[in-house]
């Protein structure tokens, strides 16, 4: 197809996008149809060599930062001097689905591969870009790749982080050989763009096919242990007890109520261990994590500051000790209005359906936000469902959404 000039208008390759997804999503596969890639094992390894591979194959000039981040430069007309970067990751949760991450950073290839099949040369440079430790579940925090690029933790800090085994960062980049040369921020971009499955019902269920994004919902994240005393369950009266169990059980609840009351903050315990682990013994320690969101900055304050009440209340109240020690606290973001208005006119002009909304997830993007002009694209997840091996987004949404990620390019890129 012509652009009207006589030359060939960059289209995305559906089928080489959707061969490109299938084949990430064996890497790390387990037999019940999930796949488990932590950043910096030998499946993430495995996943970069094949990305890498793919990058080279379009001639992009592939850099990789201390952190392990990889970024495949399409060089434009400038000559390099100004560039838009397209984003996301492709580690995983544990026994994950296919498209969570990978979905943003192989759009980012299809675009690539458009403008180099179609001999466009773009007026300004395009990166894709695949960050380190996105998911946070080797390495706390989250998005600590995009977060140590834009220089928001300093870059020994970062490399000294430990996984529970402790190992480091630096150590584990330098076993997978993905310790790279260049300095966090050795680019700028102007403009950060990441295409994403929503990881949410909405789009689903109202039948829209593009959310247009326009920020991410604030993060708090908390490892909370309380210390009571191990008795006998049979023979320790009620009122004799000073239960870790009952009172992390209690913080459970209060955290539901939490949510409910106020209609927009999320409150999960997404791990918990008591000790000594016995049927028939009290527990004298229960050690879980709590995940505080709430789109306004205000309110995951005012929610931070009730848990902490509540956990002295509890204290006092059950004879325990209790101490939180805060993991991650990154405010909510708000995306670029223009870069917003432009993916909505995108795919008003394509016929589809879109929305505004604020993503629940945390995503590169977030700190992207920081440096540059950054925004969003979310296409449907069937039922909602994500980081589960049940994650579905139909090929066409697929589509859909690398077609107006495009479009967007195109006309901040020029030819």
């Amino acid at each position: 197809m012509s652009d009207g000039t006589g030359k060939p208008r960059p289209e995305i390759r559906g089928d080489i996008l959707f061969d490109h997804i299938r084949t990430l999503a064996l890497i790390g596969a387990d037999p019940l149809g999930g796949r488990t890639r932590l950043t910096l094992t030998e499946e993430d390894r495995k996943a970069r060599d094949i990305l890498v591979k793919w990058m080279k194959e379009l001639d992009l000039d592939v850099r990789v930062d201390r952190f392990g981040n990889i970024f495949g430069i399409l060089e434009g007309k400038d000559g390099g001097k100004d560039s838009l970067m397209i984003g996301s990751h492709i580690d995983t949760v544990i026994h994950a689905g296919p498209y969570d991450g990978c979905y943003g950073v192989l759009s980012g290839l299809a675009v690539a591969r458009a403008f180099r099949e179609a001999g466009c040369i773009p007026g300004r440079s395009l990166v894709v870009a695949a960050f380190t430790n996105e998911e946070g579940v080797r390495f706390q925090p989250d998005m600590l790749g995009s977060l140590a690029f834009v220089g928001g933790i300093p870059a020994d800090e970062a490399l000294s982080v430990k996984d529970d085994g402790g190992t480091t960062v630096g150590e584990a980049l330098s076993r997978i050989g993905y310790n790279g040369n260049e300095e966090p921020g050795f680019l700028i971009p102007s403009e950060y763009l990441e295409l994403h499955v929503e990881q949410g019902p909405r789009l689903d269920t109202e039948k829209i096919r593009i959310g247009v994004v326009e920020g991410v919902q604030g993060i708090s994240w908390w490892r909370v242990s309380i210390t009571g005393k191990a008795n006998h369950a049979g023979t320790t009266p009620t009122n004799m007890r000073h239960d870790a169990g009952y009172a992390a059980a209690s913080v459970s609840v209060f955290l539901r109520d939490l949510a409910v009351s106020t209609g927009t903050t999320l409150a999960t315990i997404g791990t918990i261990n008591f000790e000594p682990g016995a049927v028939n013994v009290i527990p004298s320690r229960a050690v879980f994590t709590v995940d505080l969101r709430d789109p306004d900055c205000t309110r995951l304050t005012e929610a931070e500051e009730k848990l902490a009440e509540f956990l002295q209340k509890t204290a006092g109240e059950e004879g325990v000790r209790i101490s939180a020690e805060h993991l991650v606290r990154f405010d909510p973001v708000v995306f670029d209005r223009g870069l917003a208005d432009e993916i909505e006119k995108v795919a008003a002009a394509r016929g589809l359906s879109s929305m505004r909304m604020v993503s629940g997830a945390g995503h590169d993007a977030q700190m992207m936000a920081r440096m540059c002009r950054a925004a969003m694209i979310f296409v449907p997840s069937v039922g909602g469902i994500s980081h589960n091996p049940d994650e579905h987004t139909s090929e066409d949404d697929l589509a859909a959404g690398a077609e107006v990620l495009l479009d967007v390019v195109l006309k901040l890129l020029g030819d």
